[in-house]
């Protein structure tokens, strides 16, 4: 009798959290199916259902040169942003990683703040400390300020893949007399690649994606896409910018599934 109410309550479990998972894919997933159908309508307007289906929208994009313009830039941005975070957020991994002090656990800290810190407030403290050094808004500031929001996300997968090396083939490699350096260039480096990749993913996407921080720290000639998608859907809810929203869902699922299948990059968001 007692195995059975154990049963019918492991059941239960079972059943209700598949609900609420279901539920939490379908609040998710639905708003980029809308938007995706509503890319290929033949109408003038934003509506669900659309009139009809066309791929005349996506026809536009090739015209709209503001929008090539400001994926230019936040393409630009986003590249020099994870170069830097990958540089930083390995150096921070490497040196945390295996240390059991203080002063490591406070750098870990520090360098996971961005995450805790709300975007829009540390983009208003960031173009404020800006201001009072003298550094005007420009691409440098965007740089720099998209660097920090996702230094963490290197930091992170690098120290989870860290984690997972054998402390054994460091010990062998000394004993038999190599560098540190060669050590790290020939057995590190090639063992943590994949969480470099993850990291240096999610790195590139939270940048190209960012909206708060870009916001503040850009300059009149700095056009960034998704400002001006945000700007454009304000003003005169453009189809085009759903055709745009559009490629920019495949592209992001395609990449994941590409970054699932060379890094695991779900196993590693978990660890």
């Amino acid at each position: 009798m007692a195995g059975r109410k154990r049963t019918l309550e492991a059941f239960s479990f079972e059943f209700v959290m598949t609900v609420i998972a279901l539920i939490a894919l379908i609040i998710i997933i639905a708003p980029s199916l809308v938007v995706l159908i509503v890319s290929f309508t033949s109408g003038f307007s934003l509506r669900f259902p659309p009139p009809g289906y066309s791929l005349r929208w996506y026809a536009e994009l090739w015209d709209a040169w503001q929008l090539h313009f400001a994926a230019k830039n936040s393409l630009i941005v986003a590249l020099w942003a994870t170069g830097l975070s990958v540089v930083l957020g390995v150096a921070a991994a490497l040196a945390i990683s295996r240390s059991p002090t203080l002063s490591a656990r406070l750098l870990d800290s520090l360098f996971m703040s961005p995450l805790v810190l709300p975007a829009l407030a540390f983009g208003l403290a960031a173009l404020m400390l800006f201001s009072l050094v003298g550094l005007p808004v420009s691409p440098l500031t965007l740089v720099i300020g998209h660097t920090v929001v996702c230094v963490p996300y290197v930091v992170r997968n690098t120290v989870a893949a860290l984690a997972q090396l054998e402390p054994t083939l460091l010990e062998s490699s000394a004993v038999l007399g190599a560098s540190r350096l060669y050590t790290f260039r020939r057995i590190v480096l090639p063992l943590i690649r994949p969480g470099i990749i993850a990291g240096a993913f999610i790195a590139f996407m939270s940048s190209f994606d960012n909206v708060p921080v870009s916001l503040f720290l850009r300059d009149a000639a700095t056009d960034m896409l998704p400002i001006r998608m945000w700007q454009d859907l304000e003003g005169k809810l453009d189809v085009t910018i759903a055709a745009l929203s559009g490629v920019l869902i495949i592209a992001t699922v395609a990449l994941v599934a590409v970054m699932e299948r060379v890094t695991g990059l779900s196993r590693r968001l978990t660890n």
